[in-house]
């Protein structure tokens, strides 16, 4: 294992997705094709014996088991830090943890954190691959990325579709919900639209800023969720992404959630009225009766539950990248 020097950043760290290049994620999503073809053997020989940490300071279902899964399906060994189980709790920095990792062999951390920017931290100080799996309200990359995988797979038309600036043209992608606090919502609209998709973001004052100007081109807002669903209905190919109301987040903010749900829930008759093709989506954790009706989560519509199983695909992908070094090109070609 090669340690840089404090305050270099290591190649295969994935910080945000603005560092990827286009080409760059057409070699991501194509190892991840490799990766999910090869035999579950020959798969286990690519990182075996590799060392890999998940440090966790915020509680995690998806993210935190499919990079583990991931890990282990490609041979490595893995160890998981939380704030709760760890010297963390007793106050420990960011820095000393992670020093710690890498002093016990630790060669790629996974970091998910309450503050943005901690995975930059964490990166400079240990000279290690990092992985962001989610920092504050900032970014969560390699959603975005499992997010356009399974846009792609799904989509009718898509199929083999080379990736490039060109691959999402004709799809709108609504996004509603708590965009203020989430780093889903933030790391898709930056991606998606240099694929060609027209992101619109759809929500109330208090969870939506007054204005994209900030978020690049491509990138719109709709207040009014029906009217939203309707043109990306009549526009081409749609698709709603749904996000959960982060109450944990919600500090100050006063939010009628009787009036919430009236205006902005998916629930089947709305998505039937105005855009009854929309593949539908939702990073998780989802919360039914609220952003989300059961009927549409469970629906024909439904690539929920995809994300789930292109997220095992892509972390897969990343950490070959993050470790691989010729290991990534040989899954790509």
């Amino acid at each position: 294992m090669t340690i840089l020097e404090t305050g270099t950043i290591a190649a295969g760290s994935l910080l945000t997705v603005a560092s990827l290049t286009v080409e760059e994620v057409a070699a991501i999503l194509a190892a991840t094709d490799r990766l999910e073809r090869m035999a579950a053997a020959e798969r286990a020989r690519i990182l075996e014996g590799r060392r890999i940490a998940l440090l966790f300071y915020e509680s995690s279902t998806r993210t935190r088991t499919s990079f583990e899964l991931a890990a282990k399906s490609l041979g490595a060994m893995t160890t998981l830090v939380s704030d709760k189980s760890s010297s963390i709790e007793k106050g420990e920095s960011l820095k000393d943890t992670g020093l710690t990792l890498r002093a016990l062999g630790a060669e790629c951390i996974v970091l998910r954190h309450a503050n943005s920017g901690a995975p930059y931290l964490l990166a400079k100080m240990t000279g290690l691959p990092v992985l962001n799996a989610g920092d504050g309200m900032h970014e969560h990359p390699s959603q975005a990325l499992l997010d356009l995988r399974t846009m792609l797979v799904r989509l009718p038309g898509m199929g083999g579709r080379l990736v490039n600036a060109k691959t999402l043209e004709g799809v709108t992608v609504v996004i509603t919900g708590d965009i203020l606090h989430s780093r889903v919502a933030r790391s898709n609209a930056m991606l998606l639209p240099r694929l060609g998709a027209r992101v619109v973001l759809c929500g109330p004052k208090e969870l939506l800023p007054e204005d994209a100007s900030g978020l690049g081109a491509g990138v719109e807002i709709e207040r009014d969720f029906d009217k939203a669903l309707k043109q990306a209905g009549s526009r081409g190919k749609a698709v709603v992404m749904m996000l959960r109301i982060q109450r944990e987040r919600l500090a100050g903010l006063e939010l009628d959630l009787g009036e919430y749900i009236s205006r902005y829930q998916l629930d089947e008759e709305r998505l039937m009225a105005r855009a009854p093709e929309a593949l539908v989506m939702h990073p998780g954790p989802m919360i039914r009766g609220l952003e989300i009706a059961g009927e549409v989560a469970d629906g024909p519509n439904s690539a929920i539950e995809d994300q789930v199983r292109h997220g095992l695909g892509v972390r897969m992908a990343l950490l070959v990248r993050a470790l691989g070094a010729g290991g990534f090109e040989s899954v790509t070609v």
